[in-house]
């Protein structure tokens, strides 16, 4: 940027300062909700759960296909890909 612009452009300085924020905020977000390892040792932790006698076979079942289903989404955003949710795998 020349000096001109950047002295025409100064009072957008805070705007800029703030979508850069709120950027790395989406971004911090998005990692955090990609995150498999917090599935991972939910789906180590409803096993614990099973083997302990804690939890019935069919909610164990329920629950194990909800957190599958969450990291097949997760595996797919890392490989840059996007999953079919409507079920019917079309």
């Amino acid at each position: 940027m020349g000096l001109l612009t950047q002295i025409t452009t100064f009072p957008l300085a805070p705007v800029r300062g703030v979508a850069w924020v709120v950027g790395r905020v989406l971004e911090a977000a998005e990692n955090e909700y990609y995150d498999p390892e917090p599935i991972e040792r939910e789906l180590a932790e409803l096993e614990r759960a099973l083997l302990a006698g804690e939890i019935d076979e069919e909610t164990f079942d329920r629950r194990e296909d909800e957190l599958l289903d969450r990291l097949d989404e997760i595996r797919a955003h890392l490989r840059g890909t996007d999953t079919d949710n409507t079920g019917t795998g079309e």
